[in-house]
């Protein structure tokens, strides 16, 4: 089995991506996907053989991290681009009028949030989740299905949806060679072509 690390909680974006990227590869029969509590955990698994890969959104806070603390011994191997799970601005039913909100720093700009009086930062998106599920938050910018989940507690105030995101897979072997490592067929290439006038 190959086995892939990620961020969790279960049902965090991070396997939700992970999932769609081994049936793209066409891996979900011969892969496995361990969830970390943060990324030093699943950088660890990689580095201590108990994983093959760590695969984190480019975005999230600790990636500059990930790649400074591991650039010796832990390599990207691949990135790619995919969709999210859908977000909102989920608040509680019984409270309607919250003053505050919690969000993910990264998850800070992808709405207005100027009518909150204070702004609750949290690590993940799905910690805004639990933390509303928990009744610690009374509004929070997370996962859309939240409130598909338990419409009698909770909804969507502002659907935000699904956003592209860049993610990079990490693995012990470097894959570079020195050299520039892109894909000559990908969807920008085309772009590129079209725009330069180029053919083939």
């Amino acid at each position: 089995m190959i086995r892939f690390a990620t961020l969790g909680p279960a049902g965090s974006n991070h396997q939700f991506v992970v999932e769609r990227y081994l049936a793209f590869h066409g891996l979900r029969d011969c892969a496995t996907i361990s969830l970390h509590s943060d990324f030093s955990a699943g950088a660890a698994s990689v580095l201590d053989g108990s994983a093959d890969f760590l695969v984190q959104c480019a975005v999230h806070p600790s990636t500059a991290d990930t790649v400074a603390r591991y650039f010796d011994g832990l390599y990207v191997v691949d990135t790619f681009i995919s969709p999210s799970r859908d977000l909102a601005i989920v608040h509680n039913r019984a409270k309607p009028q919250s003053r505050s909100i919690a969000v993910m720093q990264p998850t800070l700009r992808y709405a207005d949030l100027s009518k909150w009086q204070e702004i609750i930062p949290t690590e993940t998106v799905a910690a805004v989740e639990l933390g509303l599920l928990e009744g610690r938050y009374d509004a929070g910018l997370t996962y859309a299905s939240l409130a598909d989940d338990h419409p009698d507690r909770f909804c969507i105030s502002e659907h935000i949806g699904s956003v592209d995101d860049a993610w990079i897979v990490y693995g012990r072997q470097r894959v570079s060679g020195g050299g520039l490592v892109a894909c000559s067929s990908s969807p920008a290439t085309a772009i590129f072509r079209l725009m330069s006038g180029a053919s083939g």
